[in-house]
């Protein structure tokens, strides 16, 4: 279930008095005084609830004469009402149908376009509490389906698109009514490795310990990272997605030519958020998982030298999936900590 509680919120409280009179409270009566349904009840109350349509599938196309553009997302959208008639005395009266909440999705499409996840997910919440005024909190969670242009002839094609999951984008926002939004950007899945320039050494030593130190390793992750905006005010989410991924490049790959040294996995991690909070104002926090994937050399010894000649320089790892560490960190501004 979704998660509703207060995080820091962004600058920019929509107006969101509905047009509308729905919500009006009529309907199936509760459960009389004594029944077993009704009994107790006085002595519960609600955590976390709401409901909601998940997996909306949508590929929006945008027709510039010859050129089009696309964005493919998969859209989950939830809705926590103000009151919870229809948990309690099954009166429906106040429920937007999930399959309204999907037919939604599309209609804004066709009427606003799609020009980023976020911001599409700030137009959701913004119809939901503009419309309906029973409706106290939307959470619209939206994952890009990684679609660039196909190169032809040394030249971008105007209609033809090639599906390239390097990373998978994904987005999170949520309101309340007469609150400002909160704008979760993330990417996971951006799978990554490099050969050398990777130690890992000088770790803590007791009876537990089998692992040697490692001066040069082959480090491999699988990144995944989430960043929270301060601001929605002039911000490019576009640039922003694309300035995060190359962070992580600069850190953990470094010049094409002679790369940069890793001590640990936990240090380019750190070095990572750090460069991403310096590069973009706008962001006020940013959390990175980097788990390990682990290459280990295939141990060559048993094997007679007569079937090992001309071996120099060609080395052999076994992937091993599991166990594997998990290294993870959230590094935030410090003027945001004194505020919460």
């Amino acid at each position: 279930m979704r998660r509703w509680g207060n995080t820091n919120r962004i600058n920019g409280t929509h107006n969101q008095q509905p047009p509308t009179n729905g919500g009006n409270g009529k309907g199936k009566p509760k459960p009389a005084a004594g029944s077993l349904d009704y009994e107790n009840r006085d002595n519960y109350e609600f955590g976390k609830y709401g409901y909601g349509k998940n997996h909306v599938k949508l590929l929006h196309v945008f027709r510039d004469g010859p050129l089009h553009t696309i964005r493919e997302f998969e859209v989950d959208t939830h809705l926590k009402l103000s009151t919870q008639k229809d948990y309690l005395d099954g009166n429906n009266k106040d429920i937007i149908a999930t399959d309204t909440q999907k037919n939604t999705v599309y209609v804004l499409a066709k009427k606003h376009g799609i020009k980023t996840p976020e911001e599409f997910g700030l137009l959701i919440c913004s119809h939901f509490l503009y419309m309906y005024r029973h409706v106290e909190e939307v959470e619209v969670n939206l994952e890009e389906y990684p679609w660039e242009r196909l190169q032809a002839d040394g030249q971008e094609h105007n209609h033809a698109f090639l599906f390239s999951p390097n990373a998978i984008r994904f987005a999170t926002v949520s309101q309340k009514r007469n609150e400002s939004p909160i704008i979760i950007g993330g990417l996971k899945g951006l799978r990554v490795l490099k050969t050398t320039q990777s130690a890992f050494t000088d770790f803590y030593q007791d009876g537990y310990r089998t692992l040697s130190d490692d001066n040069d390793r082959i480090f491999s992750t699988v990144v995944t990272a989430t960043w929270e905006f301060s601001t929605a005010n002039g911000v490019d989410f576009d640039d922003v997605w694309i300035t995060i991924k190359n962070c992580i490049f600069d850190k953990f790959a470094g010049p094409p030519d002679k790369g940069i040294f890793s001590p640990s996995v936990q240090n380019t991690l750190y070095l990572t958020e750090k460069m991403a909070l310096d590069k973009i104002p706008q962001i006020s926090r940013i959390e990175m998982q980097m788990p390990n994937k682990h290459y280990l050399s295939v141990d060559m010894s048993k094997f007679p030298p007569s079937i090992l000649e001309n071996n120099e320089n060609k080395e052999v790892y076994h992937p091993v999936d599991k166990p594997s560490g998990i290294i993870y960190a959230e590094l935030l501004r410090k003027n945001l900590i004194s505020k919460l």
